[in-house]
């Protein structure tokens, strides 16, 4: 587990990224592995510390920063230590589509729950995959590639945004979604 010291110093880094309002570069960072914190990001998108949700959003909105996947697990990183935690699913929820204008173009931005922006391209992709939950049953879900190997997950309700985005095709296995973002398109086949 984690020292309270790792704990201070984490806490004192992500202070100062409060004020600065931005993602750190934490590509460029190798810090030391210092352990496991028991902090759980829930399927649903819910923050869990100790076995007690995380009420204060703007917590959530700094631990977000420091968000950062490796080698199939997740971690919290600053420039001098890595602390990994646990995913159910997508670290980051989708709480918003726009169709948004640029240079004659038309693009899909969303929004996460933690105020990240993103407008979907080929760094960015929106896509489709299976998602098995506690009890064995697997559904398909709405994803966009957001950052350091980071998805999030694409609530229900800004889906249905998208859908009325895009068009839907009837294919020989299944459903398929095309959406536009800009000159990228994305094809979601949907069963």
């Amino acid at each position: 587990m984690v020292s309270d010291a790792n704990l201070q110093s984490l806490s004192s880094y992500l202070k100062q990224l409060e004020k600065d309002h931005t993602i750190p570069p934490l590509e460029k960072w190798n810090p030391e592995y210092c352990g496991e914190m028991d902090l759980v990001i829930k399927a649903n998108g819910e923050w869990w510390h100790e076995g007690s949700p995380i009420r204060r959003q703007n917590m959530i909105d700094l631990f977000s920063r420091v968000l950062w996947k490796e080698e199939g697990s997740y971690y919290l990183k600053t420039p001098v230590e890595k602390i990994k935690i646990q995913v159910e699913d997508a670290p980051l929820l989708v709480t918003q589509v726009d169709q948004i204008e640029i240079d004659g173009q038309t693009y899909l931005q969303f929004t996460t729950q933690t105020q990240d922006v993103i407008v979907a391209d080929q760094q960015h992709p929106v896509f489709i995959r299976s998602y098995m939950d506690e009890t064995g049953e697997s559904e398909e879900r709405p994803y966009i590639k957001v950052r350091f190997g980071l998805d999030a997950l694409i609530q229900r309700q800004v889906f249905y945004h998208l859908v009325n985005y895009g068009k839907l095709f009837d294919e020989p296995h299944g459903t398929c979604l095309k959406l536009h973002s800009g000159t990228t398109q994305f094809t979601l086949y949907m069963e």
